[in-house]
Formats: C-alpha cells, structure tokens, sequence
C-alpha cells in the first residue's frame, strides 16, 4: 500500500505528533489521486477494532473527481488533459490540483463518538480557526458543506462512511491555478466562485499550512 512508502513525520513545530496511539500522521508528497483514493479503500476495508485513526497529507496533479452521486452535467467544458474520476465520496464534482492541501481522514467515527454530520462541522472549524489565525473571516454554510470567504469556496469537504470509519475528506486552497474551477460547477452549484490563500494576501508552503490544519483538527479531535 501507498502509505507504507510515506514518511510519517514525528514533529510539528517541534512536538510529536499523536504521541498516543491512536492517531498517525502521514505525509504522502505529490501522489496521483487513483491510487491514493484505492489505498484509503484498502485500509478502511481492513481496519480491525484497534486499527490507528491516520490522517493523510497530500497534494494531487491535476484531477476533476466526481462524487458517488455526481451528476456529469456539471462537467461543463472540461479540458482533455485533465482526467476525470469518478469516486465514492459524497459531493458532486470538484478539482485537485498542484498548490492545494488536501486531508484524508481515515477515523474511526464511532470510537471517536462523532456522527458524520459532527466530523464534516469538525472539519469545517479546523479550516475557519486556521483561516482565523490569518485574520481571514470565514464560514460554513448549512445548505453547502465546506468553508467560504466572502462567499467563495476555499475549503471542501467531501468524505464516505463504510464500517463506521470515514475515508476522504477536505481540500484546502493554498495557491493553486483557480483557472480549472471554470470548466466545471464546483460542488454543483452554478456560478459558485472560489478563492485561494495567496489571494487573501497569505504566503506559506503547502506543508506549513497542512501542519496548521493538522493542528487544527486535532484539537477539535480532543
């Protein structure tokens, strides 16, 4: 499995990480979303009852993914050079791609005590304090899951539950070419505008704001 070859980074900002044994954090690099979405399959599908809670870092190449239910009439002038796959998570149609972060949590929901609803709220407020540490006002919204600025999308959130243990989960815009959102209605919603970080006047790498968000999800995980 992909994860086995990744580095598992023992510090952020020089205190481990999930000292205790129920949390792993892993750092994938660039990686290809096929195979990384087989991988979070593979695991879910193995876990036993003491299996470690992981989150995954990772940053895809370009990728339009559609949801379990996604609709193709949101794939609206899509470009041939950028493939197009169709996932089981929920949601409809989003892109990935160089400069974005994205965080697979691969939990246990039901050891954690959380319903789904309460892991997609968790998710969410990791994003809105991370974007609060910068100054930047943030917000979900009740009838579109995932974090708005403004009221353009920055944060997505798109995750499965089989065996009572989530897989996918959220993508952050960092500083990624925001050009292919065009060709498509993000999360099925027409007219949908999205932002990134660098416009918000933010500069960091992708593996800064990953350990931020990190952070940020553990907290709300205590």
């Amino acid at each position: 499995m992909l994860f086995i070859h990744a580095k598992i980074y023992a510090t952020i900002k020089g205190k481990p990480v999930a000292d205790s044994p129920e949390l792993a954090v892993i750092r994938l690099g660039r990686q290809l979303y096929l195979p990384v979405w087989q991988d979070m399959q593979a695991y879910t599908q193995s876990r036993q009852a003491d299996s470690i809670d992981q989150l995954w870092l990772v940053e895809h190449p370009p990728v339009y993914t559609l949801g379990l239910n996604g609709k193709r009439e949101h794939l609206l002038s899509i470009d041939d050079s950028i493939r197009v796959i169709q996932s089981d998570r929920g949601g409809q149609v989003t892109y990935h791609g160089p400069g974005q972060v994205v965080v697979y949590t691969l939990l246990d929901i039901k050891r954690l005590g959380l319903n789904i609803r309460q892991l997609v709220t968790l998710l969410e407020q990791a994003m809105i304090t991370v974007l609060a540490d910068f100054g930047i006002a943030a917000a979900a919204r009740a009838d579109a899951p995932g974090v708005y600025v403004d009221g353009a999308k920055i944060g997505s959130i798109g995750l499965r539950i089989k065996n009572h243990c989530s897989y996918h989960g959220l993508s952050f815009n960092n500083d990624l070419d925001l050009t292919p959102f065009n060709a498509i209605n993000p999360c099925g919603y027409s007219g949908l505008k999205v932002t990134r970080l660098a416009d918000l006047g933010v500069r960091i790498s992708n593996d800064e704001l990953a350990d931020r968000l990190v952070q940020a999800i553990m907290r709300q995980l205590k």
